[in-house]
């Protein structure tokens, strides 16, 4: 059996009926989460309140690549460290994080990774990053997508606060690199079924390249 994470058990219940009673949230595919096993877990990004809301099913221990800036903020730091945080700066070829998930994932761990980068600026799903998907490649280890629908309707930037608007999570079946492929185009390959998964449960919208 995995390791349990305390703090998260210990208020899953109480956000998870939060999150039902004021977002209506609902969450799809729970089945498809792997139980143990390295695994990258590959969500679109709405707002920052996203990556509590996919972690609320996964009964297992996360750890989670976040934004470098967000470590700058007093007390809030402090808590995303507590749950397993640890910082990446988005704007360069971070050495320190890449090494970091590495460790974790070789050591059979879940990372949750937003290939966007930052939050959508427009509700869509943005181009994605190789960065997870190269590990994913060279590591071995399957990429869940997770689709986040709604959270931009409800938390959208520049409010202060989240409003009462339906949010709807779908979870995918976990995929893997194609081993006919050259670890370049394996990761591209994976990064586009990535992003056509999570696109598959979103409102319709403008067509994007799957990587920058």
């Amino acid at each position: 059996m995995p390791s349990r994470t305390p703090i998260i058990d210990l208020y899953r219940p109480a956000v998870h009926a939060f999150c039902r009673l004021y977002f209506r949230l609902e969450l799809r595919g729970t089945d498809h989460i792997p139980a143990d096993g390295g695994l990258i877990i590959v969500p679109n990004h709405q707002t920052y309140a996203d990556p509590p809301l996919v972690t609320i099913p996964v009964r297992r221990p996360v750890y989670y690549m976040a934004w470098s800036r967000l470590f700058d903020i007093p007390v809030f730091s402090r808590l995303i460290r507590l749950l397993r945080a640890f910082p990446v700066d988005i704007e360069s070829r971070d050495t320190r994080a890449t090494r970091e998930a590495v460790r974790l994932l070789q050591s059979g761990e879940a990372l949750m990774i937003f290939p966007e980068g930052e939050r959508t600026t427009d509700g869509q799903v943005q181009r994605f990053k190789a960065g997870p998907f190269r590990l994913a490649v060279s590591l071995g280890v399957r990429v869940l997508p997770v689709t986040i629908a709604g959270g931009f309707g409800a938390w959208p930037p520049g409010r202060v606060l989240p409003r009462p608007r339906p949010i709807t999570i779908t979870y995918h079946a976990p995929l893997a690199a194609d081993a006919s492929l050259d670890p370049r185009a394996a990761a591209r390959d994976l990064a586009t079924r990535t992003r056509e998964a999570i696109v598959s449960a979103m409102p319709a919208q403008i067509p994007r390249s799957s990587t920058t």
